[in-house]
């Protein structure tokens, strides 16, 4: 495993410990219905979800976690190809965010698959998340960021980026 590689899988480890730890402060220190106000409209107020993002899909928890399982394999192999830093790292939070709700789903609940993700940073005008959910958020715009710029680089400099990377590859 060569070390940029690694820094990589570091980083999504880093996000699943993180988001774990929180996670688990979470249970335990709001499991009473207790709210803690942070600052402005934030909160953190307990919540469970057994679905997927904005709490759709409840009760296909096991068909979620499934798919999450396989894209996280499959992020984490193309973090091997992926060419730019930013790129990168963006792929490591999102690998690193599925993860941990993976985690949840495997261990918070009554058997394999059938957990419920814990969410817990309310902002009162969006739908109750937690530190997963912000890595794969932050992690997807990276990616959409470094797609724009490469592609706006390659158009200034009249190269094709398919060409470009098939060139880069063989080499």
């Amino acid at each position: 495993m060569n070390s940029k590689f690694g820094r990589y899988v570091g980083l999504a480890f880093a996000v699943v410990v993180i988001d774990q730890l929180t996670k688990t402060w979470a249970v335990n220190a709001l499991d009473d219905g207790r709210i803690i106000d942070v600052i402005w409209t934030m909160r953190f107020a307990l919540g469970f979800n057994s679905g997927m993002a904005f709490s759709q899909g409840e009760g296909i928890g096991p068909i979620i976690g499934v798919i999450a399982l396989i894209a996280v394999v499959a992020l984490l192999i193309s973090l091997r190809r992926t060419g730019s830093t930013t790129a990168s790292i963006g792929v490591a939070l999102v690998c690193g965010g599925a993860a941990g709700n993976v985690v949840d789903r495997l261990f918070r609940g009554d058997g394999w698959l059938h957990g419920a993700v814990v969410d817990f940073i309310d902002l009162q005008w969006w739908p109750v998340f937690n530190i997963a959910d912000a890595a794969i958020t932050v992690g997807a715009v990276l990616l959409l960021v470094s797609t724009f710029f490469a592609e706006f680089r390659d158009s200034r400099t009249g190269t094709d980026p398919d060409i470009h990377s098939e060139m880069t590859t063989e080499s």
